[in-house]
């Protein structure tokens, strides 16, 4: 009990010594304040734009692959663009087995017109498995289907972005819009997806794949994303390595030449984004971490200040019978409030900043700091104020009686 109520003493003394000089104490806290709503806002953003990434990806399913070209950095140099073709299509569609919705992609930006209105879109060429593979569906009217492909018709579906941009009305069904010198036929309208970070999925225009080959015309090499779906999940990494082993021998390399194409899954783009994400958050904790570590050095020395100006005081409380070690910790916890104060505000005020910068971008989830950030930078902030509290709590324990009330 006795412990107790000395820890609780000086607890007490030390708030209210805290209290008497509230500008001072303020001003201090603020370098703790700032450090540690600094690493709270961006642990708490990078962890919603992780989960809006992970929703985003999870669309296509754990069980797809992409295979996209890659062009090896030595080929970049002499001018050269690895390019995946209509014959690596037909490769994958023919030999390699466990698989579906074995999915062309043609990729492009134009501008389209409706009208006075026109905007600038990403076109994508695909076939009728798109909506399965990217699991996106119609919001109104209908997907391409196989006759659209076969017939090489000129229609669209179109993304709900393009739709507003194009102020084409709540029923698009029917009307025509312009790209690339042709008129297509809206026959759906895309379900939403959201914005991310400037890139809004939103905004495309979906044409049959031969519609928009045709369209492009015969001297366009085609430059195709190819997804698919493996039926056995369990067989991912195999039917990835078959492919490999295929598209290497379609292209002709050598054992010792890189490859000139990516085969990815959607949770492998996902954990590449994590792993960044992770560097850019101890990087960047890495930084903060060090303005607390300044923040430390402003606390340390308002405490040497304080124990200078109250070494009359001291001596005093000594004289009454004070000891040692209730000195000691009046000042250590001084310190410690001081710190623990500033990382409390600092959450909070970390919170607000986040929160601030999400409204600011379309379709930005919400972010809320993960708890294990904000015991983290609690408990970094405490240690702050032990360490940098010791020295000067040491000092004023360690100050002579005697000498203390001969102070002026």
């Amino acid at each position: 009990m006795r412990v107790a109520a000395a820890l609780a003493e000086c607890l007490r003394s030390a708030v209210g010594s805290l209290a008497a000089h509230g500008l001072r104490s303020s001003l201090t806290t603020l370098g703790v304040v700032i450090g540690v709503a600094s690493i709270v806002a961006v642990v708490a953003l990078l962890d919603g734009l992780q989960s809006a990434i992970a929703s985003q990806f999870a669309g296509l399913g754990g069980q797809s692959l992409s295979v996209s070209a890659m062009t090896p950095l030595d080929d970049a140099l002499r001018g050269r663009r690895a390019r995946l073709t209509e014959e690596d299509l037909k490769l994958i569609e023919t030999r390699v087995d466990g698989v579906s919705n074995v999915t062309p992609l043609l990729v492009t930006h134009d501008q389209v017109r409706y009208g006075a209105h026109s905007t600038m879109v990403q076109i994508r060429g695909t076939t009728h498995s798109y909506q399965e593979v990217y699991n996106s569906f119609p919001a109104q009217g209908r997907f391409l289907s196989p006759a659209d492909d076969r017939q090489r018709r000129r229609v669209c579906v179109i993304g709900e972005k393009t739709l507003e941009s194009l102020s084409m009305g709540d029923d698009p069904m029917g009307q025509f819009i312009g790209l690339a010198g042709e008129w297509c036929r809206v026959v759906g309208v895309m379900e939403r997806k959201g914005a991310l970070l400037g890139a809004n999925p939103d905004h495309h225009v979906l044409l049959p794949y031969e519609t928009m080959r045709s369209m492009a015309g015969p001297h366009q090499p085609p430059d195709l994303l190819i997804h698919l779906t493996a039926l056995d999940p369990s067989r991912r990494q195999a039917i990835a390595e078959r492919i490999r082993t295929l598209l290497r021998q379609a292209h002709d390399l050598d054992p010792g030449d890189q490859d000139d194409f990516r085969v990815q899954t959607a949770e492998e783009v996902a954990e590449a984004f994590d792993a960044v994400a992770t560097t850019i958050t101890t990087f960047v904790g890495g930084m903060v971490g060090i303005s607390l570590l300044v923040a430390g050095v402003g606390v340390m020395n308002v405490m040497l200040v304080s124990v200078t100006e109250r070494t009359r005081e001291i001596g005093i409380c000594k004289a009454l019978g004070a000891t040692h070690h209730h000195v000691l910790l009046q000042f250590l916890f001084e310190a410690m409030t001081l710190s623990v104060l500033g990382g409390v505000l600092g959450l909070f005020v970390g919170g607000g900043i986040a929160a601030f910068v999400a409204s600011l971008i379309p379709d930005f989830p919400t972010p809320i700091p993960p708890l294990s950030a904000a015991v983290l930078a609690l408990v970094f902030s405490a240690l702050v104020g032990v360490a940098f509290g010791v020295l000067p709590a040491m000092r004023a324990a360690r100050l002579d009686p005697i000498e203390a009330l001969r102070h002026e």
